[in-house]
């Protein structure tokens, strides 16, 4: 669906601006979903691929929404300028939230690391567990935990030989990870065909929720947040949609079959 011209957004800001209203509101968001996933595609290529765009996403909807409620329209600035820092803020925080190994494990294995080292210097030999647990002065329940924390944090390096073969060329271990950035462009326009089809004839709270619940995968509980509704609102909403597009689809296979048959 394409985007309200630029002189009904702004009388749906002023309108927002003057009740609130939750379907304003929804207006709003769905105007500027595009500038969510803007931000988070560009933050997005520059991290490891362990971290996943839509989380990314989902956390820049919850910025946007927080720009959207706080946002002065009289002070002359552009939307579009004044909610990017809002959006980044919300994904970098995310980001930080997601780092799930704590700084305290981190010096832990960084001390394991040394103490393994320097006992294989001085014996001339990998050390034991009970050596390395003599040097560090900490009992083996205590270090046996410290190791199991620190596998949490090793690192793989991607030259690493992963099996050597008849020619001159190892493979390493970079050439047997999977590219999962990598679009594959009839699945995208089979993602885009489906999204329109699932959203038509939808209110935009509905095709909000869909959106964000199929193609964003955000909770219940999380589209609940967005929207300014209930989880339980939410989810019969979903219901609701979802019987209507299950009676489209049938009426739409009878239709077909009325025509094959001819």
């Amino acid at each position: 669906m394409p985007k309200p011209p630029l002189k009904d957004i702004k009388q749906v800001w002023i309108d927002f601006k003057k009740s609130k209203a939750e379907k304003l509101r929804n207006m709003l968001m769905e105007n500027y979903l595009h500038l969510v996933r803007y931000n988070a595609e560009r933050i997005h290529v520059k991290l490891p691929d362990e971290v996943e765009l839509d989380d990314l996403m989902s956390a820049g909807i919850f910025g946007l929404m927080d720009a959207i409620n706080a946002f002065d329209l009289s002070r002359g600035v552009k939307f579009e300028t004044y909610c990017a820092p809002r959006i980044r803020g919300a994904i970098l925080d995310e980001l930080r939230s997601m780092d799930w190994v704590p700084r305290l494990v981190r010096s832990r294995a960084h001390k394991l690391d040394t103490a393994a080292k320097a006992l294989e210097a001085e014996l001339g030999r990998s050390p034991t567990n009970h050596e390395i647990a003599n040097r560090l002065k900490v009992s083996m329940p205590e270090f046996e935990k410290m190791a199991k924390d620190a596998s949490a944090v090793g690192v793989v390096s991607l030259s690493r030989k992963w099996f050597e073969t008849d020619s001159n060329k190892d493979v390493r271990e970079i050439d047997v990870l999977e590219d999962k950035r990598g679009a594959d462009p009839v699945r995208e326009i089979q993602r885009k065909d489906l999204k329109e089809l699932m959203t038509k004839g939808l209110s935009r709270a509905e095709r909000l929720i869909i959106i964000l619940y199929y193609f964003e995968e955000m909770t219940m509980k999380e589209i609940g947040l967005t929207l300014d509704l209930s989880e339980s609102r939410v989810s019969q909403m979903h219901s609701s949609i979802l019987a209507r597009l299950k009676a489209q689809m049938a009426d739409r296979r009878k239709e077909f079959q009325q025509a094959t048959a001819v």
